[in-house]
């Protein structure tokens, strides 16, 4: 007998939850800012994650100041970020945690909506989602750029309940960030955080900690 899942829907964020994508994400800092000599510590990269597109943007145009390379706008700096890292290609469907696409299978067979609320541009979450093959098992999707603030303002998951139409008590949020915890917890959300130990933050916030995505299925078990 398929055990009952105790909340009418599951709120997952993506990058460290859905997909490994942030250490990959955090190498490429490492290397981009290593090959061109700037000094930028890999506490400070480890520090951005889980935070929003805007946070970066601004981080990288602070780093790029103290690093003498000019003035510049948040704007300005990504564009010469992303000039420094054209042609790179992402193999998001290679990063796909094990049991994502088996456990969101087995979560809408019971019954439970599910969601996505990511910080990430939306143009990348489509990328992601379409690459792994998982796009279809969500019926609402929300980027953080949405919002003047992304998380860990809860914004992003209080506008995810509006669009369900269901109260926080009736959902969980799957995170891994203390962004992320954050803003689940502001939202009034039952947080579940996908253990992570190699960026330096703490969970200790979330309500429950798994170790990887099919444990979801028996997170609340009694």
């Amino acid at each position: 007998m398929t055990e009952a899942f105790p909340f009418s829907a599951v709120i997952f964020d993506m990058d460290g939850v859905l997909i490994d994508s942030e250490a990959a994400y955090a190498e490429e800092l490492i290397e981009v800012f290593g090959a061109r000599g700037l000094d930028i510590t890999k506490a400070e990269i480890f520090g951005l994650v889980g935070s929003s597109q805007k946070t970066f943007t601004t981080s990288l145009a602070r780093w790029f100041e103290r690093n003498g390379l000019g003035s510049f706008t948040p704007e300005d700096a990504v564009a010469l970020f992303n000039r420094w890292t054209e042609g790179t290609v992402y193999d998001y469907a290679g990063m796909l945690n094990p049991g994502v696409a088996e456990t969101l299978g087995a979560l809408r067979d019971r019954g439970v909506r599910l969601a996505l609320a990511s910080s990430s541009p939306m143009d990348n979450i489509v990328d992601v989602l379409g690459q792994c093959g998982i796009a279809d098992a969500f019926e609402a999707i929300v980027s953080g750029e949405q919002f003047h603030e992304s998380k860990p303002n809860p914004a992003i998951y209080l506008h995810t309940l509006d669009v369900l139409g269901l109260p926080a008590s009736a959902c969980c949020c799957v995170e891994d960030s203390r962004y992320g915890i954050e803003a689940g917890k502001r939202a009034g959300l039952t947080v579940v955080a996908k253990r992570e130990e190699r960026f330096g933050f703490s969970q200790d916030e979330a309500d429950v900690i798994i170790d990887a995505i099919p444990d979801l299925l028996g997170a609340f078990a009694r």
